[in-house]
């Protein structure tokens, strides 16, 4: 069966909201805060801060909400798949009813946002599910449901769902959210402009000086000066804070369909099984809603793409009624960053600045976590009583004993890329094995090139080696785009940064001339 027609490569939030005009900085500036990043981190905390009655400046490097948080699948909930046998285990009982309180707190302080600033963003209130279709995994959900209720959630332990195929049981958790991030956040967006704090696009930071005051250096040359600095990209871009080494980059595919009404989950719905498989619906038009699927989780720049994303698109046309016959399918992909602790990381940057403050790590959760960390960080920066969470996500905490093994297995991947894909000689032999819409490695005049072949046959080349740290890039074959597997930045094929850690483009190359 064929997939739904038209497809449009582009995530529904992208595509159902306006492109924002923001002005790029044109002469230094000087603010109380300088937030860089303008998705739901950053702009949740300029906001924070601004309504705290601080003099704060955004600069996003290209527009706001159109980086993770324009690709999420915008799910706003404290139920974060199996999360909390695993903390109770690992941490204790108190850090997962900490952790349940802070996400919890973020689900409700966005719909009182959504109240009191009076913006529609299609919020909705529904049950979010865990499910499992394998009966040998029911003990470990019932597991989860209790670990769940201990740490303060309205959950239970269910067998029957309104998903079109049977499960073998779920944990459900009561009182959740699902909205349209975009809308939510360009209205959020306007309201602190409306409040004094001032948004740059096209702002793209490559430099901070962390003193007594911080400086930051643009990508355009403008310099802005700050008492306190917020590091909001997902993933730092900087590499003072050390955090790269604690981080593993995941990327996930979405595929969305609109379906009758009657056709589309009411819940919220996830499972670990099968490389995951995500459900939500949203609203769409008069008797259809916009069911969105997510899964094929993969480290960026390994494996097939395309191949991954036919796999997702199978799973939904055998499981889903009415999604094989849609008349339009959206595809996208989102990307988030795992800490080898499963916790985020909100706070000061490093053990040596007071002035520095990041939020990374979310693991996938990046709504809730990014209101959490908006107020986390306005309460450091602010001062007076800080929440009884701020410990749990202290960027400087030491990764316990027992996470060694993670972490040495996180650093033996980036090494086998460091070091291992520069023993091939290339990943094709010549730049006439690379096909139409395909690109590779070629080794030219002895540097290896990231070689991309448009479908017109037009050939281009820019430096294989990623700028953050120097792993080569591999090329991502769905959403043609070069991406490193060490650290997870990408590039696009003419070199220029889609997704940091990495500030500067890849450089470009020249092909040589075939011989006569």
């Amino acid at each position: 069966m064929n997939a739904p027609r038209p497809s449009i490569d582009e995530s529904y939030w992208m595509a159902t909201t306006p492109t924002t005009h923001y002005p790029a900085p044109e002469s230094d500036l000087t603010a109380d805060v300088a937030v860089v990043g303008g998705g739901i981190a950053g702009l949740c905390t300029a906001w924070d801060l601004v309504r705290a009655g601080l003099d704060v400046i955004v600069l996003e490097a290209d527009r706001i909400a159109a980086g993770v948080s324009g690709y999420t699948t915008a799910k706003m909930t404290a139920a974060h798949g199996l999360m909390y046998a695993r903390l109770e285990a690992e941490h204790g009982a108190d850090d997962a009813g900490l952790y349940a309180l802070s996400q919890q707190e973020a689900v409700e302080r966005t719909a009182a946002l959504c109240a009191e600033l009076d913006i529609d963003a299609d919020l909705e209130r529904a049950p979010a599910l865990t499910y499992v279709q394998d009966p040998e995994r029911v003990d470990e959900l019932r597991r989860e449901a209790a670990a769940a209720r201990r740490a303060g959630l309205d959950a239970s332990f269910v067998t029957d769902t309104d998903l079109p195929f049977a499960v073998a049981g779920a944990v459900r958790v009561e009182g959740q959210l699902q909205f349209h991030p975009r809308k939510f956040l360009l209205a959020l967006a306007e309201h602190i402009t409306a409040a004094g704090g001032r948004i740059f696009e096209r702002a793209r930071v490559t430099g901070l000086h962390d003193g007594h005051r911080c400086r930051l250096t643009t990508e355009g040359g403008a310099t802005v000066e700050a008492r306190d600095a917020v590091i909001a990209t997902h993933y730092p871009v900087f590499d003072r804070t050390l955090l790269f080494t604690l981080l593993k980059p995941r990327r996930e595919l979405v595929i969305a369909a609109p379906v009758p009404s009657a056709a589309a989950p009411a819940g919220m719905y996830i499972t670990p099984e099968g490389g995951t498989r995500s459900l939500r619906s949203a609203p769409y038009d008069d008797g259809r809603r916009l069911l969105v699927v997510t899964g094929e989780s993969f480290t960026p720049g390994e494996g097939d793409v395309r191949a991954r994303s036919e796999r997702l698109a199978d799973w939904a046309r055998a499981n889903l009624p009415h999604f094989a016959e849609a008349d339009t399918c959206y595809r996208w992909a989102a990307q988030d960053n795992d800490s080898v602790d499963h916790l985020p990381y909100v706070g000061h940057a490093h053990p040596g600045t007071q002035h520095v403050y990041v939020a990374t790590g979310f693991g996938g959760w990046g709504m809730s976590n990014g209101v959490m960390a908006g107020r986390l960080l306005t309460a450091h920066i602010v001062g007076g009583p800080r929440p009884a969470w701020t410990e749990l996500y202290d960027p400087r905490r030491l990764p316990p004993v027992r996470d060694a093994g993670r972490l040495a297995a996180h650093q033996a991947a980036v090494a086998k890329h460091f070091v291992g894909d520069r023993l091939h000689t290339g990943h094709v032999d010549s730049v006439a094995d690379i096909p139409p819409g395909s690109g590779a490695v070629v080794r030219l005049d002895g540097r290896r090139c990231a070689v991309h072949r448009d479908e017109a046959g037009h050939v281009s080349a820019v430096s294989a080696r990623c700028t953050h740290l120097g792993c080569l890039v591999h090329f991502n074959n769905a959403e043609q785009a070069w991406e490193c597997p060490c650290h997870g930045s990408r590039f696009a094929t003419d070199g220029s940064v889609l997704h940091g850690p990495a500030t500067r483009p890849l450089e470009p190359r020249e092909i040589p001339e075939p011989p006569a």
